[in-house]
């Protein structure tokens, strides 16, 4: 099976770690969530897998193949497409235009394919596609900027911040289209603030604060232990090694159910997610 690997991956940003030693499998054709507040890390993570930041230390592979250090374009190249977090379109520039901007780098034919295929995966934006992009509403953007990433037909697709900004009724309109990404073979790394809306797609999970992965499983054992959710949450500026999979790390204060700790507010009142 197809995967793309972090390995021991550090990030610095301004002269500090801001990503400690992360450890990530994403499998193709599932949904691998990355859950954590605010200043995790999660950003400075796909930015490194993306190529605009370099791993020092650490190895991003994909089957086999070592990505770290290599330009955006080759990474892209190599079947890794990136959906940075804040919807960052050309707003002069209509939703068509935005759309072939992706694909300069394709051959005629891919380019084709490519926007054809995310037509097909938005139809919300056929409609659509001669607007200019400062018209669209928040989740015809994010559709915008997930079909520029699936234009190149990617093999895997990093997501960040799915549903920032986004009322809970565009969100469940989006969910679909994560669904089948993966059941087409594509392998989804979905960065999120919202547990609910991740472990709702995910079949494994993880779960990044201060920089460090604290949580390593499924998801259906988050969906189904959310104390374990919370504990992990609960680490901020804590030394202490990351759990196991099925292993709740001791929080740093005590929590009262149903409580979301400082910075963790965002995993406790998630929007709804349809089934």
């Amino acid at each position: 099976m197809s995967e793309l690997v972090l390995d021991g991956v550090c990030v610095e940003r301004g002269g500090r770690t801001v990503v400690k030693d992360v450890t990530i499998t994403v499998p193709a054709g599932q949904v691998t969530a990355l859950l954590g507040p605010n200043g995790a890390g999660k950003s400075s993570l796909v930015l490194a897998i993306g190529g605009v930041l370099r791993p020092r230390p650490g190895s991003v592979s994909l089957d086999g193949s070592e990505l770290a250090g290599k330009r955006p374009e080759k990474i892209r190249a190599a079947g890794v497409a990136i959906v940075p977090e804040g919807r960052r379109l050309l707003p002069d520039l209509t939703v068509d235009d935005n759309i072939r901007v992706a694909t300069y780098a394709l051959p005629a034919a891919g380019a084709l394919a490519g926007r054809k295929r995310a037509l097909e995966l938005f139809p919300a934006l056929e409609k659509r596609r001669g607007v200019p992009a400062r018209s669209l509403s928040g989740g015809e953007q994010q559709m915008v900027v997930l079909a520029q990433a699936l234009v190149s037909q990617p093999k895997f697709i990093l997501i960040d911040e799915l549903s920032l900004g986004l009322a809970p009724v565009v969100v469940n309109r989006l969910i679909p289209v994560i669904r089948a990404m993966a059941d087409s073979g594509i392998g989804v790394l979905l960065i999120e603030q919202f547990a609910t809306v991740a472990l709702g797609l995910a079949t494994s999970a993880y779960v990044m604060e201060g920089g460090v992965i604290r949580y390593a499983g499924t998801a259906s054992e988050l969906r189904d232990k959310p104390d374990l959710l919370h504990s992990a949450y609960l680490l901020r500026g804590s030394t202490a090694a990351a759990p196991a999979a099925g292993d709740a790390a001791a929080p740093a204060a005590p929590a009262t159910p149903g409580t979301a700790a400082p910075g963790a507010a965002a995993a406790q009142t998630p929007p709804p997610a349809s089934g």
